[in-house]
């Protein structure tokens, strides 16, 4: 299903987004008409169209639009909301812009994911804090570590200090608290939200070197809430810790808001 403000999409309003690749988007779990930080979504999508296009998105029109595409039905599926212009041309992007609004849905992955086993790799996105389609750099990335045995991707600086994944945050657990990379990466929603309610957490500097005093790794997004990390390069984690339990836990019992 596909819906462009709220009508079904034309393959020619598609066309920008597929040559030029310019825009921004926010991915989301729906289950039985509910959205675990819905709100945090929203206020993503109103503060990258004002990065991206330099324009107010209208949060109570986007929500409409999303709840028309989702109608009636029941279940766990995402909706990935994508915020682009149809009318932008690549020799003119400085324009003033018209972005719209494209909704589209697919089927949940299983609940609770695998374990990860990821490769670290020196890589930065464009705009770290902007969660935009420029996905080349990301998705390159994830097929060479697949390729090469991996599931993912973890990428680092030139000082081998840890950040983020492709399409997700990651996290540690030193023994005593959670810690999270302090490095400029996409602000999570599922992330914001466990930080919200885990109190013990900080954000640290996290190097490679550290990993071997670390008990514990976990990933983290809207479509696997918290996925376990295996191995990290070389390095093994427990695929089970209680620490996994608890933060699911606390995930969980936050109110998910109806769409």
């Amino acid at each position: 299903m596909a819906e462009l403000d709220g009508v079904p999409v034309r393959a020619d309003e598609l066309q920008a987004l597929a040559l030029v690749n310019y825009g921004h988007f926010t991915s989301m779990r729906v289950d039985d008409q509910h959205v675990r930080g819905l709100s945090h979504h929203l206020d993503r999508l109103v503060g990258d169209c004002r990065e991206v296009f330099g324009t107010e998105l209208d949060r109570a029109r986007v929500r409409e639009h999303v709840r028309h595409a989702v109608g009636d039905r029941s279940g766990s599926f995402v909706v990935r909301v994508t915020v682009f212009d149809p009318g932008l041309d690549v020799g003119h992007p400085g324009v003033a812009a018209e972005p719209r609004v494209l909704v589209t849905t697919r089927t949940a992955g299983a609940w609770p994911p695998a374990p990860l086993r990821v490769r670290p790799v020196r890589y930065a996105r464009d705009m770290p804090l902007v969660k935009h389609v420029g996905l080349f750099g990301a998705v390159m990335r994830r097929r060479g570590a697949q390729q090469d045995g991996f599931d993912d991707a973890l990428f680092t600086d030139s000082a081998s200090f840890i950040s983020e994944g492709p399409t997700w945050n990651i996290a540690f657990f030193d023994g005593e608290r959670v810690v999270w990379p302090d490095a400029e990466v996409l602000p999570g929603v599922t992330m914001r939200l466990l930080r919200e309610v885990d109190g013990g957490c900080v954000s640290a500097p996290v190097n490679l070197s550290d990993l071997g005093g670390m008990r514990a790794a976990f990933v983290t997004s809207t479509t696997v809430g918290v996925r376990p990390v295996i191995g990290i390069g070389q390095l093994e984690f427990p695929a089970d810790h209680a620490v996994f339990d608890s933060l699911r836990k606390k995930y969980e019992e936050i109110p998910a808001e109806r769409i």
